[in-house]
């Protein structure tokens, strides 16, 4: 697809970020030797406390939750408990940390238990309690976490739930406008203003700019800017030339295009083609000089295809010249060519051209029925 037409489909953007809350709750239990002895199913509830907009609570299980065989450890365990109710799924994690009663530090307990960690889901309707704590007993109650028989926890939960997307809405776009330097160049034509150098073309004066004509044309710079320079301040004299073919390749020079170009294709324009090649090829400005070769291609014609050849061979324009030639080969041409006056005069004027152009007008022939011979012939007809 191309730039323009990437640049005209509506374009919108949406963001997605992460959607999470944590908050800390500090779980002090005063007298917790009491706490126990009240059965395995028994546990201490913490005050209920928010977080991501929902209610939690810590709670603790003094004595053992489970039956112990024989080859188990005896361990402290807590859950984190959802106490919402309906809002289906969500998931969240509790990292529990013990308070060092003697430095008032916590660290996590994290270690003993991995997966603390990791989020989990809760569903109020189903599933809403999950571990948050499982501790040896022998370390959990002990110095320095069980002091004076106060033992306290704090509780990060961190809440997980489903990423904030904004609503879609359109690219911040700025629009750059087409260049306009080439037209801004053909303004400073125009205007004159700055010019440093002025062309006399048979009694019309064309002011310039030597630097945009150097910049252009490797003659302009030479005549202009290196050691064959004219001093002085007076119009330099240009000879062998019209002015409109050099006003037309001054416009040329400075915004890389003709005017007027639609209208240059005719016949009827031709001559004024064919003296801006020669003008191009005079002063080396080859984009100007393959332009008019490409017009005057397009309008080879029997009556003008012989002095299109001689323009051709005269100022180096090798694919032009094969244009022509290869016109002149088509056998529906070649006799109305060679009746043609230009011919007749090309012949007169510049016989070895004609000689050359007849040799490849014999390869062309050639050529072209090697290719017909080549060509697949139709099966026979079985019926």
């Amino acid at each position: 697809m191309k730039r323009h037409q990437m640049e005209s489909v509506p374009r919108t953007v949406s963001t997605v970020v992460p959607n999470t809350a944590e908050a800390t709750h500090v779980f002090d239990i005063l007298g917790y030797s009491q706490m126990k002895g009240r059965g395995r199913e028994e546990h201490v509830t913490s005050g209920t406390f928010v977080v991501g907009g929902l209610h939690w609570a810590i709670l603790l299980f003094p004595d053992t939750h489970v039956i112990l065989l024989d080859d188990e450890e005896d361990n402290v365990t807590a859950f984190l408990e959802l106490q919402s109710q309906g809002g289906g799924k969500v998931r969240a994690c509790c990292d529990v940390r013990l308070v060092d009663q003697t430095t008032g530090l916590a660290s996590s307990a994290a270690p003993a238990q991995p997966d603390a960690k990791t989020f989990k889901v809760f569903n109020a309707d189903e599933s809403n309690r999950v571990s948050c704590l499982k501790m040896r007993r022998t370390e959990f109650e002990a110095p320095p976490y069980l002091v004076d028989d106060r033992i306290t926890l704090e509780c990060v939960v961190t809440v997980k739930k489903e990423p904030r997307v904004s609503r879609a809405r359109p690219v911040p776009r700025i629009k750059v406008p087409p260049s306009n330097m080439m037209q801004q160049l053909g303004d400073l034509l125009e205007s004159k203003e700055g010019a440093d150098v002025v062309f006399d073309v048979a009694g019309e004066t064309f002011p310039a700019h030597k630097l945009v004509l150097a910049m252009r044309s490797p003659v302009f710079k030479a005549e202009l800017c290196g050691p064959m320079r004219e001093s002085g301040t007076e119009p330099i004299s240009i000879v062998d030339m019209q002015p409109v073919v050099f006003k037309a390749l001054l416009q040329f020079i400075y915004t890389d295009w003709l005017p007027s170009i639609r209208d240059l294709e005719g016949d009827d324009n031709s001559e004024m083609i064919r003296h801006l090649l020669v003008a191009a090829d005079r002063y080396a400005v080859d984009r100007l000089k393959l332009l008019c070769q490409s017009i005057l291609c397009k309008n080879l014609r029997v009556g003008n295809v012989a002095t299109t050849l001689a323009l051709a061979d005269q100022h180096h324009c090798g694919m032009l010249k094969d244009a022509c030639i290869e016109f002149m080969s088509c056998p529906n041409m070649l006799d109305d060519v060679v009746a043609s006056q230009g011919f007749v005069d090309l012949e007169n004027t510049a016989p070895s051209l004609v000689a050359e152009a007849k040799e490849k007008m014999g390869r062309f022939k050639k050529m072209s029925r090697m290719t017909k011979s080549n060509a697949p012939e139709d099966e026979p007809n079985s019926n």
